[in-house]
């Protein structure tokens, strides 16, 4: 048998943990009243399943041995109301315990949620997001199984199991100990049981979640596996992954086949002994049929409950390893922290101030260096450089997506790291390069929801970038429905629909990271007049390789190797014959000629 991988990321703690099992009820408190009525509609439910065959002991024995016809009447009708009854409570037994699952799991998946979006952007550096998906997935709906079926149903188990001990004892204690003689048997091979399921359990969710990130990952990258012929090859391994989830579903399966199979015969052989010693007894006078039919009757009752018992300690193990992963997503304090009392920004002007900041994304490895720099209110600043210069880490930590590890950064002489992230944000719009758009509408995509945006606002915002001449030749207009990721719509009309976005919330310091270089020269002039009007009275950081973007700059940083080189206008940068003079000989003096 070929060695088995081990999970890497795989959880494998104990199948019962009360400190976990403690914070998981605390999301259970707020529905406490529906696990009390559970608890107790389970003690009814419980207790008239065993009165059944109490009840045909006394049919048997009392009425159909005395011929007593109006006696077995009453008998009957009383085993069918037993029934009726049991079936109207088991109902609402089970609409209360998934009630109960649904409203916990509908918390907990908001509260990782929440969580989830208040971590810091180096936690998704290093967190691929299918793992993330199958922990708000997969993870609490095995949760959902504890709740709903697990905790309420091992009461129920419980509880029935005590219930026909009670009766068994009180008709014939020694067909009782017949029957309890075969549990050492079953209790060994629940414990085997238990332990390779355990173990195939936490394989099964290992593949599942490495199935996912997979996934994730080459569905968003599929643009560029086909473009590279790659399909067969990545066809391939996910099959590989598929077929190891697959094969460990199938040795679990296994398990399961065994292990039922061998309840049943256990069961068989308590069966045999009860006839065997039950047998002998009627046949001497000591028993009544009755007593024997009823002991037949509790003994396939009572190995029920025990098989569902080692069934929920498997959701309890599959519960405890999903809750330990939740609680260790939401232990992650991987939090860009606000002050405890946030200084306030009020009417922002502009001005920004860098003071020897440095930062690394790893620790001693610093891609920033002692930059220094300020910008006026209402100044356009440039930033150019070779790839990994540093510029985008600038932007980065400017709007606290990272914190930075030496220095200061000042927005009106106001250190950011003394504001509240939301009020700091609120001041800022930023176009990226790399465009991301929501599934819904375009209308939805620009004011992003905001209350506080109107609808005439969104329509200004697309008229001033020029985004409003394609809108409008779409069949519904603003309301025109957009597919994730913005899949229908061009490169060049979701830069300008982000453009639209950022200018709709009226900020005052705006951001362009390589913003226009996606879009071809006529729609980068429309959108280069649009812009040139709305920086009136606006603070702007251009991070771009193109001429247009750099040379109307009232400042241009050039940065290398995570340096400030120089600083100037396009004119006094090209006089120094320097850094930039040489960027320029090599991007730029072609379209100058060109234009």
């Amino acid at each position: 048998m070929a060695e088995r991988t081990q999970p890497t990321d795989e959880i494998l703690g104990k199948a019962y943990d009360s400190k976990l099992m403690k914070r998981l009820l605390e999301f259970i408190r707020p529905y406490k009243k529906y696990l009390i009525l559970a608890i107790l509609l389970n003690v009814v439910v419980a207790g008239l399943g065993p009165l059944r065959p109490w009840l045909t002991k006394v049919a048997i024995d009392d009425k159909i041995f005395h011929k007593d016809y109006p006696g077995l009447l009453l008998l009957s009708l009383a085993l069918f109301g037993t029934l009726a009854v049991q079936t109207v409570i088991q109902y609402f037994l089970t609409y209360y315990t998934q009630l109960l699952g649904q409203k916990t799991i509908l918390d907990l998946r908001k509260k990782m949620f929440n969580h989830i979006q208040r971590l810091s952007v180096s936690f998704f550096d290093k967190t691929p997001i299918g793992r993330l998906v199958t922990r708000v997935t997969n993870d609490v709906e095995a949760l959902n199984e504890l709740f709903s079926s697990g905790i309420v149903m091992v009461f129920s188990d419980i509880f029935i199991i005590l219930w026909i001990l009670g009766f068994m004892f009180f008709i014939n204690w020694e067909l009782s100990l017949i029957t309890l003689s075969v549990l050492p048997f079953l209790f060994y091979g629940t414990f085997l049981f238990r332990k390779k399921v355990r173990e195939s359990y936490r394989d099964i969710r290992m593949y599942l979640a490495r199935m996912n990130s997979y996934m994730q990952e080459h569905i968003t990258g599929m643009g560029i596996t086909r473009l590279f012929n790659k399909e067969k090859e990545e066809a391939k391994t996910f099959a590989k992954i598929n077929g190891d989830h697959r094969d460990e579903n199938i040795r679990s399966v296994f398990y399961y086949a065994l292990f039922f199979p061998g309840v049943e015969l256990i069961s068989s052989v308590a069966v045999a002994l009860i006839i065997w010693y039950g047998g002998g007894e009627i046949i001497q006078s000591r028993m009544s049929f009755g007593v024997l039919f009823a002991f037949i009757q509790y003994t396939d009752m009572f190995f029920r409950p025990i098989r569902d018992l080692s069934d929920k300690y498997n959701i309890m193990q599959t519960a405890m390893a999903s809750s330990e992963r939740i609680f260790k997503l939401l232990d992650t304090d991987s939090f860009i922290k606000d002050p405890e009392n946030p200084k306030s920004l009020g009417n922002v002007k502009g001005k920004i101030e860098f003071e020897n900041v440095c930062f690394a994304y790893n620790e001693g490895e610093n891609v920033l260096k002692n930059i220094s720099f300020s910008i006026n209110p209402g100044e356009v600043v440039a930033i150019v450089g070779a790839t990994g210069a540093g510029k985008t880490s600038i932007i980065n930590i400017l709007t606290r997506f990272y914190d930075i590890n030496n220095g200061s950064i000042k927005v009106d002489g106001i250190d950011i790291r003394d504001v509240n992230k939301r009020e700091l944000r609120k001041k800022i719009s930023i176009v990226l390069q790399d465009v991301f758009l929501f599934f819904g509408t375009i209308k939805t995509n620009i004011g992003m929801e905001n209350p506080e945006i109107s609808d005439e606002t969104i329509k200004t915002a697309a008229r001033l970038v020029g985004a409003d001449k394609f809108i409008e030749q779409l069949p519904l207009k603003y309301d025109e429905p957009v597919k994730e990721r913005g899949a229908t719509l061009s490169v060049g009309q979701k830069q300008l629909i982000s453009f639209a976005r950022a200018l709709a919330h009226d900020p005052q310091i705006l951001i362009l990271d390589e913003a226009t270089s996606s879009v071809d020269t006529e729609t980068e002039k429309m959108i280069q007049a649009a812009i040139d009007k709305l920086l009136e009275g606006r603070t702007a950081i251009v991070v771009a390789h193109r001429l247009s973007t750099i040379r109307n700059a009232d400042k241009i940083i050039v940065m290398h190797k995570g340096e400030i080189k120089e600083m100037g206008t396009h004119e006094q940068l090209l006089e120094e014959r320097g850094l930039y003079f040489k960027l320029y000989q090599l991007q730029y003096k072609d379209q100058e000629l060109a234009a």
